[in-house]
Formats: structure tokens, C-alpha cells, sequence
């Protein structure tokens, strides 16, 4: 397990970027603090492997000047996601609930910083852009043929995420065919902002037990609790290592509840500088504008 209890990354006021432990209370809410204007002071982790007990949090103390998100492109080798699967945003859609969990997957270029304008392409803008918080779990060290039981062993953290979608190019058989087209629609750049820190397992024992909540400029879509969740992240970690290498740093995306843009009867879709913010118990809230390009 790792020695620190929050992980982030942030510029200082030196205009250098760090690793750093935020000081703050358990039960503060660091993108709050940021989106708040607080001055943030954080001590320095020091260590090239972030996922080991070579990490260690100094006395050294710094300041946020900017917040970034904890885990860069190049740390994570993958991002692996489960579709379907909280019981409200399946029955929302119309779905049956699936045997096993769905998975798809989005590349590493699709990570990005708390705070960082995502860049909605043209083809994937008009009546279209939509959100999906979700609970992101982080595999920190290599994992194979996990059993369920010692699944939760091979966990590093959990972040607060947004699953960005493009729904016209996931279901509308004139562009995705007659298969739902997860990967193409979900796999631009930028598409699976991460924040606002890195929390290990000693502040989050139990990750099916979180209060999750998405807000568009202020507005509530999403409020529910993980415990909707169909397959929890023990089950999906033991079957997705099934005959596979999981390496560490690889993201998995868990899922997202019902009040989605998609679900609506008339759908709230994004548009140009709409502000998504999602919120997760013990980890806190990742925000960010969509720029239509």
C-alpha cells in the first residue's frame, strides 16, 4: 500500500510541477478548496515510482498555485472501462442487465488534468457531448488471475473521473453501425479527465459505499451512491485479470449512474463552456469546461 493517503500533482508557486500530499482535513474537498480560491498547502512526495513504498512524503511544504490531475498520460498504460452498470442507468437506457461486466477500453491519450478544458472535436459536438461520472479505481502493481477475494489488494487509489462520450458515433447506426461503437466514441483526447487526487485505500476501506454526484453549471444530473453498482470493483478487477496482464497505473473506469444527457426525454447534451463537476465521497470533485474546436 502506498505510503502517502492523497496523491496529487500541481504546479507550486515557483511555477514547478510536484508530487505532493495536500494538507487538509479529511473531510475537506480539495477541487472545492481550488474552485474556491484557497491557498492549498501540500508536502512533497518525493520518489520515481509513485506506486510504491519508495514514495515518501516529505516535510518539505509547498503551495498550489495550479492543480493538476494526479496521474499523467505516461502513468497510465491503459484505460479500462465497464459500460452498464449501475441498475438505474440500465433500466434508464432500456437495457438488460449483462451476465458479466462490458468492458471497453480508452487509450492514454484520453487522461486529463482537473481544471483542463476538454477539446470537443467537431465531429462529436452537436446533440451529442455527453458526461458520466464515475468512481476510476488505479491498479498499483501488475495483476493477473486475481481472485475476488484478494482483488482489492492490488488497488493503489481511487479518483473521481468523467467517462466523456460522443453518443452519435456510440449508437446511431447511421455512424456506429448496427453495434454499439463504445471505443471510437469515448477515445478522443482529453476524454477521461481525473481528479483532483490520487486517494489510497486507508481513506477509502470500502469503495461500495460512496455518495457520487455530477453537476452541469451547478445543475444536479447524477446523484446516487456506489451501491447501485452491478458488478463492484472487486468482482470487476477479478474478471477482468481473467488470462490478462493488468499493469499497473492502469485506470478502470467503473461505470456511471442513471442522469445521463442520453437518458433524458429531452436530453441536456453539452455544449460549448459547460462546466462538469463530479463528486465522490472521501476523494473529491474533478471539474472541467468543455471547448467545442
Amino acid at each position: 500500500m502506498p505510503y502517502w493517503s492523497r496523491l496529487i500533482r500541481f504546479v507550486a508557486t515557483d511555477d514547478k510541477v510536484y508530487r505532493g500530499e495536500p494538507i487538509i482535513a479529511a473531510d475537506q474537498d480539495l477541487g472545492k478548496l481550488i474552485e474556491a480560491g484557497e491557498k492549498v498547502q501540500v508536502k512533497e512526495i518525493t520518489g520515481d515510482d509513485i506506486f510504491s513504498d519508495s514514495c515518501k512524503v516529505t516535510d518539505n511544504v509547498l503551495e498550489i498555485k495550479t492543480l493538476l490531475g494526479p496521474l499523467t498520460p505516461e502513468d497510465v498504460p491503459l484505460v479500462r472501462c465497464v459500460g452498464l452498470n449501475y441498475m438505474k442507468h440500465i433500466k434508464e437506457g432500456g437495457r438488460t442487465p449483462p451476465p458479466y461486466p462490458s468492458i471497453f477500453y480508452k487509450p492514454n491519450t484520453s487522461v486529463a488534468d482537473h481544471g483542463e478544458p476538454i477539446p470537443i472535436p467537431k465531429i462529436a459536438q452537436e446533440n451529442q457531448c455527453d458526461y458520466e461520472g464515475e468512481l476510476c479505481v488505479v491498479i498499483g502493481k501488475d495483476a493477473k488471475d486475481v481472485p475476488e477475494s484478494e482483488a482489492l489488494g492490488y488497488v493503489a487509489g481511487y479518483v473521481s473521473g468523467n467517462d466523456v462520450s460522443a453518443r452519435t458515433w456510440q449508437r446511431d447506426p447511421k455512424f456506429a453501425g448496427g453495434v454499439p461503437q463504445w471505443c471510437f466514441s469515448k477515445s478522443f483526447d482529453k476524454y477521461a479527465p481525473l481528479g483532483p487526487a490520487l486517494v489510497s485505500p486507508k481513506v477509502v476501506p470500502d469503495p461500495g459505499v460512496l455518495d457520487l454526484q455530477t453537476r452541469v453549471n451547478g445543475e444536479v444530473r447524477q446523484d446516487t451512491n456506489t451501491s447501485d453498482l452491478l458488478f463492484n470493483v472487486p468482482k470487476i478487477i477479478a474478471f477482468i485479470t481473467q488470462g490478462t496482464t493488468i499493469k499497473k497505473g492502469t485506470v478502470i473506469m467503473t461505470g456511471t449512474p442513471s442522469g445521463v444527457a442520453m437518458g433524458m426525454k429531452e436530453p441536456k447534451y453539452l455544449k460549448d463552456g459547460d462546466k462538469v463537476e463530479v463528486t465522490i465521497e472521501k476523494i473529491g470533485t474533478v471539474s472541467n469546461k468543455m471547448k467545442f474546436l
